[in-house]
């Protein structure tokens, strides 16, 4: 099939109005009003400039190798909630300015519509797919590759790749889902923008909902936010295989490298972990669950800044290099509320168990009056190639709670200002 070329904001409406399937811009069309593509519609090449929103989807429709642009708080790429069949939609070497936002609805409610779970509001991303559907029988099938957002010079406001279900306040799926064979990022730049102190949104760099089943995820470039309540790696859903190959970086107050909340049967985080902001944590386990975590290295800085706590259960926990935080105590953002955190290296919280943790260099704090290693709750196996080290004053290398029989005389443990181990 041959395509229509087009090089006017005219050609493209005449293109539209005598039927074309498969239309070709040639350069730049602006002063584009917002352009509704008919089922069954292929466009690519070029790019588009609106005023306001932009290029609405309605079913199997094809948008390739074009440049959307519009004001930076609107809809680029949408699609039309009124029609029964979205059928495939596909986007191939798309770049937009502006969100992309694909949802499952009775109507677009923009960006004011969040999924609500775990004390917090989300928000949405600068790629949004989203199934708002009530109904459990309407399911979204997607495989989303290689999907970059934002930039160091520029990351977006607002979170960066969202993909969810139906969900109640409650964060789990009571409706309509999203069914992933792939979800895998290049780089990724995003700033929620959330005003300092709080309490109840959050953000996420790569945010899986409630809803979204994934076999892969596969963040292939660097992740990085820069806000208050920044998650860069979030999971409310369920996930096979989650790997990320290069660095996690989190530069706001109250963020978390990677913090579960769904079901994930195996998580590996290739690549450094780093928390700089105040109340910044690296790894956290606080619902869901997780049968096997490997990260590359850990490190966090700043008061109340945990590198790894865990409140339920994870059969495996394996970190090829060093473990180390930096801080004291302060307030940080738990589940909606904020909370009296110490930067500890490894938290076990009452509620949580370790089968097996495996640390090939060294667990390390700086922090007066930190414990290294904090196990409130039971590890069956505890190995540390390195050290064990508590820094601060006042400090303790290892501490366990009442009745906790976790072995922990093997481990080389060091506290040059306070105590190297301690028990209730």
């Amino acid at each position: 099939m041959s395509s229509t070329k087009v090089a006017s904001v005219a050609q493209l409406n005449e293109a539209l109005a005598s039927g074309a399937s498969d239309i070709e811009i040639t350069g730049t069309l602006r002063g584009m009003p917002s352009l509704t593509l008919p089922p069954g519609v292929a466009l690519r090449g070029g790019g588009l400039v609106f005023g306001a929103k932009g290029l609405k989807l309605t079913s199997d429709n094809t948008i390739s190798d074009l440049t959307v642009r519009t004001s930076t708080h609107e809809l680029a790429i949408y699609n039309d909630p009124a029609v029964s069949d979205i059928g495939t939609l596909r986007l191939r070497n798309v770049t937009t300015h502006g969100q992309v936002y694909l949802s499952a609805a009775g109507n677009i409610h923009g960006r004011s519509a969040r999924p609500t779970g775990f004390g917090v509001e989300a928000m949405q991303g600068a790629f949004t797919l989203w199934n708002r559907q009530p109904d459990p029988a309407v399911t979204l099938s997607a495989r989303l590759e290689n999907i970059s957002v934002g930039s160091a010079a520029s990351p977006v406001r607002g979170g960066g790749v969202f993909v969810g279900g139906h969900g109640d306040t409650a964060g789990t799926a009571d409706g309509g889902t999203v069914e992933l064979e792939l979800l895998s990022t290049g780089d990724v730049f995003s700033d929620g923008g959330i005003a300092p102190g709080t309490p109840d949104l959050i953000s996420g760099g790569v945010f899986i909902i409630s809803g979204a089943r994934a076999e892969r995820a596969l963040n292939l470039g660097t992740t990085t936010t820069y806000g208050q309540n920044d998650m860069v790696l979030d999971n409310w859903g369920r996930v096979t295989n989650l790997t990320a190959k290069a660095a996690v970086t989190s530069h706001g107050p109250s963020g978390i490298g990677f913090v579960n909340f769904g079901d994930i049967d195996v998580l590996s985080i290739q690549a450094p972990i780093m928390t700089t902001g105040l109340g910044a944590r690296g790894f956290n386990v606080y619902d869901g669950s997780l049968n096997e975590a490997g990260f590359e290295s850990i490190t966090t800085t700043g008061d109340r800044s945990v590198g790894v706590q865990v409140s339920r259960e994870l059969p495996k926990l394996t970190i090829t290099g060093n473990l180390s935080t930096s801080g004291g105590t302060g307030e940080s953002l738990v589940k909606g509320v904020l909370m009296p955190l110490s930067a500890i290296a490894l938290s076990v919280k009452p509620s949580g168990h370790i089968g097996t943790v495996s640390v090939g260099g060294d667990i390390v704090t700086t922090g007066d009056g930190v414990a290294t290693v904090d196990l409130e709750g039971p590890v069956d196996t505890l190995s540390v190639r390195g050290k064990v080290v508590a820094h601060g004053s006042g400090a303790t290398a290892v501490r366990t709670g009442r009745g906790n029989r976790t072995e922990v005389g093997h481990l080389v443990l060091e506290a040059p200002n306070g105590t190297a181990r301690t028990t209730p």
